[in-house]
């Protein structure tokens, strides 16, 4: 009995499929509620009763904590970004050019919170600051989420960060040196340009889900912390209001596909320009 052969278009079937259902259907239906209102005054979801409009963009701009809102969430993920870097970089760094037969296991533990549950190390960041008395829920609750993003995110930071410097050519770092180049100046001129795809990647793993990470800003800052993942929320669980909550779902996508234009170009420019140092 001869044995089964698919083709590669029918191995991509079950992937099209899943993708159609939890992608593509979702999506036309947060653009159908996005670009329309209902006639009736009482909300039913009756798609026969809806009307193109674009009230809903119009009310989101016109409201002013809508826009503050945007501020707290990119101001607090471009901060938490540039803090997760600023801790990252030294760490995978020394990781990747340490010679110790443990430095699997450190990096083992630095990416260990990654498998445990979002949520779970949330609420232990909130026990540990309530008990060595930095949890006020009013005067810190700012910087109290400002810790609970560095502290859920680095781990993101480091590991691509440290998959690229562990690939950097070795020879490159010695002809640096032969060139008279001291450590310092081949750090910065040498190590940081082949590292970049890892920052941007970092970058992108980071700045784009802390826009969003409203468990963290309603756990740390104890409500006071409105970001616009919290807004989305808002609308759809408290107001019931798909259309509103769509919108700025909408809203939020747009701004990360431009995002993620511009990294992307960013980090094929860098890496035709660079040797040693791609991510894969």
């Amino acid at each position: 009995m001869s044995a089964l052969k698919f083709s590669r278009k029918q191995l991509g079937i079950p992937y099209a499929i899943f993708l159609a259902l939890f992608v593509v259907l979702p999506l036309l239906l947060i653009i159908l509620y996005a670009f329309t209102v209902e006639n009736s005054a009482v909300i039913t979801n009756d798609v026969s009763k809806f009307s193109f409009s674009l009230e809903n963009f119009k009310n989101f701009f016109t409201q002013s904590s809508n826009i503050r809102a945007i501020y707290i969430s990119f101001g607090l993920a471009i901060v938490t970004t540039a803090i997760c870097l600023v801790i990252a970089y030294p760490v995978a760094y020394i990781l990747a050019r340490s010679e110790m037969r443990q430095k699997n296991i450190l990096l083992l533990l630095i990416i260990l919170p990654m498998w445990i549950n979002f949520v779970l190390r949330t609420a232990a960041m909130k026990e540990l600051l309530f008990k060595i008395g930095f949890y006020d829920s009013n005067r810190l609750s700012y910087l109290n989420t400002l810790i609970g993003m560095v502290y859920d995110y680095l781990p993101f930071t480091i590991l691509p960060l440290y998959s690229v410097l562990i690939k950097l050519d070795k020879n490159v770092l010695e002809a640096s040196a032969d060139l008279g180049a001291n450590d310092l100046q081949t750090f910065f001129k040498v190590v940081v340009p082949l590292s970049n795809p890892g920052i941007v990647s970092a970058v992108t793993m980071v700045l784009l889900p802390t826009t969003t990470s409203y468990v963290i800003s309603d756990t740390l800052g104890n409500g006071n912390v409105t970001i616009i993942g919290k807004l989305i929320e808002n609308q759809f669980s408290t107001m019931f209001d798909w259309h509103a909550g769509s919108a700025i779902a909408m809203i939020l996508l747009i701004i990360i596909f431009i995002t993620m234009i511009f990294t992307n170009k960013f980090s094929d420019v860098e890496s035709e320009n660079v040797r040693g140092g791609g991510l894969w």
